[in-house]
């Protein structure tokens, strides 16, 4: 199932009512934001993600989709090296030319070890056309073994560090999507971390929660967390509106929500759940995450969250 592209008809027919009633026209400059962590920071309660610019045929078109984005009061933009072989970051520099300093722009290294972080990092700096990032992070931490390569010596947090004390990044973080465990241990492995990201979604509290295992933890820490899946890959659709969605999303122990919007349409309709947004009751969540269920039917566990370890 794939979200609606145009605004607003991602609600149509769904018929909410209460919490989730159709939320006003976006106006830019107007997204609720919060003190990101322990940094200080004010950061918008929702994000652009950067995982499907490969849905623009160009990098030229998603560039545009970037700036659009940006026009319409967003200033929050995650990235990876990564992401459509590096021309994810090659669409955000292009987007974000002239505007730098009035966003708040994340990547992420796959790589373990320090030279190859490093080399990873001028990549991205170049593409982005910036010289620092506010968040750095290590991407897609799947096991302890790569949590001890990354902070044994020779190891990826060696770069990370010595980037953020040259003034490369602002800020070092986090993610995956894999084990809960996994990500818990990493938490409590480093006490330096300022941000963490991870998935945050109505149904995920029925397979290798993230959100009772790892959650938790981050919010112990008290560093900036960032929720991803909130639509676990449009699954949840079957289910759930995406103003429900994000609604539930928002409402959990959050910093902010990394929707991976590939059409102005699709990131209107996240602004303007996102505006009216007003936390749900612990009865509310608790009924949205039986819908979330019921409406999955068999897709419910690995089958619909296949990223998660078997």
């Amino acid at each position: 199932m794939k979200r609606r592209v145009f605004v607003g008809t991602a609600f149509a027919g769904v018929g909410l009512t209460g919490a989730f009633a159709r939320p006003p026209k976006p106006k830019a400059g107007d997204i609720p934001t919060k003190v990101y962590g322990k940094t200080g920071v004010t950061v918008p309660i929702i994000a652009q993600g950067g995982a499907r610019m490969d849905l623009h045929p160009t990098v030229a078109e998603a560039a545009a989709h970037i700036r659009r984005v940006y026009d319409m009061g967003l200033t929050y933009f995650d990235c990876a090296r990564s992401y459509w072989n590096g021309k994810s970051e090659e669409a955000y520099g292009i987007g974000l030319q002239g505007v730098r300093k009035n966003v708040f722009l994340t990547s992420k290294s796959t790589k373990r070890s320090r030279q190859e972080a490093e080399q990873e990092l001028a990549m991205s700096l170049k593409a982005l056309k910036t010289d620092y990032l506010d968040i750095w992070q290590m991407h897609d931490v799947r096991s302890r073994e790569e949590i001890d390569r990354i902070l044994g010596p020779g190891g990826a947090m060696e770069a990370f560090e010595a980037a953020k004390k040259a003034g490369k990044c602002r800020f070092i973080g986090f993610t995956g999507h894999f084990d809960p465990e996994a990500h818990a241990a990493m938490l409590k492995a480093y006490d330096k971390w300022d941000s963490v990201l991870m998935p945050v979604h109505a149904a995920d509290h029925a397979y290798l929660s993230f959100e009772k295992t790892a959650l938790p933890v981050a919010v112990e820490k008290g560093i900036g967390i960032q929720a991803i899946k909130v639509f676990c890959k449009a699954f949840l659709l079957r289910a759930l509106s995406p103003g429900e969605c994000l609604t539930y999303t928002l409402s959990m122990p959050i910093h902010v929500a990394i929707c991976g919007a590939g059409t102005q349409g699709q990131m209107a309709d996240n602004i303007r759940t996102a505006q009216s947004f007003k936390a749900l009751s612990q009865g509310d969540l608790a009924d949205v995450r039986r819908r979330a269920i019921i409406g999955q039917g068999v897709y419910t566990g690995p089958t619909m969250e296949y990223w998660k370890k078997a």
